[in-house]
């Protein structure tokens, strides 16, 4: 044996030794927990895993058994599932990976078992893969595959789980792509389902890979800051300990810091500093309960002497135990007064309420006598209704299925009653026209408004909890286009668009029909190029959109249109919409004909063979090829990728930006990682928001700050003035975003501008 046979051979031995060691970790963890013990199945799925997936590896390197290994560590260990979901585990890439079938696994592994691989096999569809569709597709048929058995979604959310902790070995825009999807479906889906750890997980597992420079600051910032959290948690638990000793409870009390995906996302939502949050701290109460019946009131006894103690907030008692969430989460939330000064919310939940909160669903099973767990979905009914609903009216655009879909996921439940006594679960935000629609479609299409607790109230209004809503309605009412501006639940906005797409329908037949008459009149024919010309002309996007606003009205067909068909008038289209933001070179080092060269640059066109894992690089020189769509102002210092569009061209979009986020989701196999390689020469506009206590002299001093210190363009500036409070947009011309924070910084020292933020 030569000394390359012998590497190997060791190679070898070294991770059959890893694979094994993963293994018999897999099955310590199996046997320590509480299901019938079936060692013999588990151990038979691993060993078929192992040879199905022998010789092949991931990006990684490693041995590719390895992931199916931890997707059945993370469903066994960290959801508490039992022999039925671990052997999925183990095989639920065989069928997609390797020449073995479903029937195949169903004559060796059972029934049960197969259905579960054939339904994850189904909603696989190549997630890292080019071949791989559009996920908003995927996402259907995982929501279609639930109905089936709950087990497939929790094992494609462990799944991807492991996927996002193995990410590091993917390209750049692999990352952003798995990232984006990651928050815009599968984070949500595990909120749905109770699985908080693993919400938490994904989501900064995802934002550690989408914004690496802020997800490494708040990180460095929270340790720098953990002392002091210490000090304020031992003093502050510190008389609740004795109280709850006296008491005779059995209890710990942990301490649960805010994840940097959520204190981020409060840095962007409420346009705040990490220093500005002041929740970061929260206390866990988890306690045994005397008697297992009991456990609800034993919680509000321990708020009871809690109260004795602290000042609570009255606004902010959350009672879960009585009413729990849709996920099954159970607690009672308490924000009381620190000796220190601050708010601190404190969660109070028994040893079970705890392992539901973490596991959701999982752990019901285990609580359940007599075998493995049971299969009923019982408390997901309603939801699955609302999806089949939704799939009942196919709509055109995917993109819309999940749209809806994610603002149920997203939601947290208010109780709302009925006029008569019966209470109804709505999601939080939703409007009276929700309701309507919620309780059947004919009062949502005819609805003129509704009595909230017997006062009269338009549709648009927010129901609360609490709320008796009664419902109005006309035989003259229509549905509106503008009611979908105001609805949030996805029974509302289906059931608007049906009918919507309906009266479109007959608008854009009564729009052909009066196109094709007035071009026969003019001696033409209806084609493609005549449709094409008139939708360049009108600035529509589609034909159907064309059709539609000749229908209504709002397009008249006249003598420009016939000029433009007749080709007097044509003009060449331009593709610089970039310029908005890009309006002009430093004129120390460029002339104006050298900034209209860079504008009229040709827009580059990605070929068959364009390499996507390599970083599309903007430069002054290259600015000119990519389009910067209005949805978010990209400028240098963002963190941005490309996105190639339907014409092969390569949009630029802020990471963050929220069209971005539905492009990722949907069409993840077109996302590029984009750099910037600026040398400040080109100006970008940024608008920057501010609101203080007015008084004489503040706008010298904004211009003081910015234009003479500073020595920034300011490019427009308008301030409005009421009862003594100033609001104002300030727009300058910068190069970077390194500038629009330094400007801010500068402006938070003024006296009296109590607050800045960036728009643009």
């Amino acid at each position: 044996m030569d000394e390359r046979e012998m590497k190997d051979a060791a190679r070898e031995t070294a991770e059959d030794k890893l694979i094994t060691d993963a293994f018999q970790h897999l099955l310590d963890t199996y046997l320590a927990s509480r299901h019938r013990k079936k060692v013999d199945i588990i151990t038979k799925a691993f060993n078929f895993a192992r040879q199905a997936h022998k010789g092949v590896r991931r990006l990684s390197g490693e041995p590719y058994i390895m992931h199916p290994i931890a997707v059945a560590q993370i469903a066994c260990e960290e959801m508490g599932l039992g022999s039925t979901s671990i052997c999925s585990a183990l095989l639920h890439d065989v069928v997609e990976d390797t020449d073995y079938t479903v029937e195949d696994i169903e004559n060796i592994f059972g029934p049960k078992i197969a259905q579960i691989v054939d339904g994850l096999t189904k909603i696989s569809g190549g997630i890292f893969g080019e071949r791989a569709s559009a996920q908003a597709e995927n996402f259907k048929k995982l929501l279609l595959t639930m109905s089936d058995d709950i087990r497939v979604i929790l094992i494609k959310i462990c799944d991807r789980l492991h996927n996002m902790r193995t990410l590091a070995s993917q390209p750049a825009n692999k990352q952003y792509k798995i990232a984006g999807e990651t928050l815009y479906i599968y984070a949500p889906l595990a909120n749905r389902l109770g699985l908080n750890k693993i919400k938490t997980e994904l989501e900064d597992l995802s934002f550690r890979y989408e914004h690496p420079e802020e997800y490494a600051a708040i990180k460095s910032k929270l340790a720098l800051t953990q002392e002091k959290r210490d000090e304020l948690f031992a003093s502050f638990t510190g008389p609740i300990r004795e109280a709850l000793d006296r008491m005779g409870i059995q209890y710990q009390i942990k301490a649960r810091v805010k994840s940097p995906y959520s204190i981020w996302n409060k840095m962007q939502n409420k346009h705040v500093t990490f220093e500005e949050i002041y929740d970061i701290l929260a206390v866990r109460i988890i306690f045994v309960p005397k008697e297992r019946d009991q456990e609800i009131n034993e919680c509000f006894n321990i708020y009871v002497a809690l109260s004795r103690i602290y000042k609570s907030h009255p606004d902010r008692l959350r009672d879960w135990l009585n009413h729990p969430k849709a996920n099954g989460y159970q607690a009672l939330h308490v924000t009381l007064m620190s000796k220190q000064g601050r708010w601190i919310e404190v969660q109070i939940r028994s040893d079970r309420m705890n392992e539901v909160a973490e596991q959701g669903f999982a752990a019901h099973w285990k609580y359940k006598e007599g075998g493995e767990y049971s299969e009923d979905e019982g408390e997901l009914n309603d939801w699955l209704a609302t999806i089949k609903e939704i799939l009942d009216d196919p709509q055109p655009d995917a993109m819309d299925f999940l749209d809806s879909i994610k603002l149920n996921l997203f939601a947290s439940e208010i109780f709302v009653f009925t006029p008569k006594g019966e209470i109804k679960t709505m999601p939080a935000g939703c409007t009276a026209l929700d309701f309507a629609f919620q309780i059947h479609t004919f009062l949502g299409s005819h609805c003129i408004g509704a009595k909230v607790n017997h006062k009269l109230v338009p549709l648009s209004h927010k129901l609360s909890s609490g709320d008796q809503v009664e419902i109005l309605t006309s035989k003259a009412q229509h549905v509106q286009p503008s009611w979908i501006n105001f609805v949030s639940t996805a029974k509302a906005r289906a059931k608007i668009q049906a009918i919507l797409r309906r009266d479109d329908r007959e608008l854009q037949k009564a729009g052909e029909e009066l196109l094709t008459a007035w071009l026969k009149h003019n001696m033409m024919e209806m084609s493609s190029s005549v449709l094409d010309k008139l939708c360049d002309i009108h600035h529509v996007q589609k034909h159907e959109n064309l059709f539609q606003s000749i229908g209504d009205r709002t397009i008249i067909l006249g003598d420009n249109d016939l000029d433009a068909l007749l080709g007097k008038h044509q003009k060449e289209a331009t593709s610089s919409g970039w310029r908005r933001y890009v309006p002009f070179l430093h004129d120390k080092k460029s002339s104006p004909s050298e900034a209209d060269k860079t504008a009229g640059q040709t827009l580059f066109t990605a070929e068959k063979n364009f390499n996507k894992r390599q970083p599309v690089v903007i430069g002054e020189e290259t600015i000119g090829a990519y389009i910067f769509p209005g949805c978010c102002h990209p400028i240098p210092g963002d963190d941005i990728l490309g996105y190639i569009d339907n014409q092969n061209h390569i949009e630029i979009h802020k990471r963050a930006c929220p069209v971005a986020s539905r492009l990722k989701s949907s069409y993840g196999n077109r996302i590029l990682d984009a750099k910037w390689n600026m040398h400040k020469q080109l100006f970008f506009d940024a608008i920057i928001e501010i609101k203080g206590i007015d008084r004489k002299g503040m706008l010298h001093d904004l211009a003081d700050v910015i234009s003479d210190k500073m020595n920034i363009n300011i490019h427009r500036i308008t301030i409005t003035s009421d009862e003594g409070i100033f609001y104002g947009n300030i727009e300058v011309r910068v190069h970077d975003r390194d500038e629009v924070r330094a400007i801010m910084d500068n402006l938070k020292v003024i006296d009296d501008l109590k607050e800045v933020q960036q728009i643009i």
